[in-house]
């Protein structure tokens, strides 16, 4: 499957569940784990290299390409007990791989499951070896994954993590013009953040939701959904420019669950009290995931222009 966007962030001392669905795996292209070099000692190219275009923080000198699996999915390893440090709930994989084969007892990869980690397993590529096995499951149609519910959000406590980073996406693409969001759920999810973000002088750049089974409605900037197995973007025929967003969110967005309203008659006798807990109600308004709009943009060329960099560093 495509890598989860949610690796873009996670929330702090909050225990996670899986990143991955049992069955799948992703490959991540960029490295992971110790050592690690601070930015002041990575130059710009080497960064650009290895696709950070805007260096804060440190640069991981681990492997590339690790294999992402479920924790559960993993068979034939033990646990490095010497390197299983982590901060209070589990292992955090500060130590460098932590997983050893029970055949040879080299270290495979390395289990992370702690507080504020995505619970997940990373094999080394050097430690992976392909074998025949059955047919992988065949890449589904959009209107396959439409009819069959795939899309339903399943880290839907998260949502705050896609939203970030289809933040990043929208205000590179308006290339530092003012976005028009039309009344609904997009302004609900992105509106406020865009209003802070960008300026509002006239000439705006309409956005809009467009994609499989919804439509493409006229707009300059399309948010469209990306192929959860295949990582690629639904594509509109219109000249608008798409922008790629999460599909579990975006169908959260296309196709909100349905709430019936049952007619109400009359109201509580005098002296009676409702007993029942009235609707939750967000004490505060939504606002997208500062750390994923910071991770998306750095790893995007454009960020190395002034004006888009001053965003990145300021955060949503």
């Amino acid at each position: 499957m495509a890598l989860p966007v949610h690796l873009a962030d996670a929330h702090w001392e909050t225990l996670h569940p899986p990143l991955l669905e049992a069955g799948s795996y992703a490959v991540d292209p960029e490295p992971y784990g110790p050592p690690w070099r601070r930015a002041d000692q990575v130059g710009a190219r080497e960064a650009a290299a290895r696709g950070r275009f805007a260096m804060t923080g440190a640069l991981s000198d681990g492997p590339s390409h690790t294999v992402l699996l479920a924790p559960g999915d993993t068979r034939g390893t033990r646990l490095i007990l010497e390197r299983a440090g982590g901060y209070c709930m589990g292992i955090d994989g500060r130590d460098g791989p932590n997983l050893a084969c029970l055949g040879c007892d080299l270290p495979v990869g390395t289990r992370v499951d702690d507080c504020g980690c995505w619970q997940v397993v990373r094999l080394l590529p050097e430690s992976v070896v392909r074998l025949p096995a059955p047919p992988e499951r065949p890449v589904s149609d959009w209107a396959e994954l439409l009819a069959t519910g795939a899309l339903s959000h399943r880290l839907s406590e998260f949502r705050d993590i896609p939203a970030g980073a289809a933040l990043a996406q929208v205000v590179a693409a308006a290339g530092g013009a003012p976005v028009e969001v039309v009344p609904g759920p997009v302004a609900a999810l992105l509106g406020r953040a865009l209003g802070a973000l960008l300026p509002t002088w006239k000439g705006a750049k309409r956005l809009e939701l467009a994609g499989p089974g919804y439509g493409e409605p006229a707009g300059d900037l399309l948010l469209v959904p990306v192929h959860p197995q295949t990582g690629s973007m639904w594509q509109p025929r219109s000249g608008a420019v798409p922008v790629p967003m999460d599909a579990a969110l975006w169908a959260e967005l296309a196709f909100p669950p349905h709430r019936p309203r049952l007619p109400v008659v009359g109201g509580l006798p005098t002296g009676v009290e409702r007993d029942d807990p009235l609707p939750p109600y967000a004490s505060s308004p939504f606002r997208p995931s500062t750390g994923a709009f910071r991770y998306t943009l750095a790893r995007m060329p454009a960020v190395r222009e002034p004006w888009l960099r001053a965003l990145h560093d300021r955060g949503c």
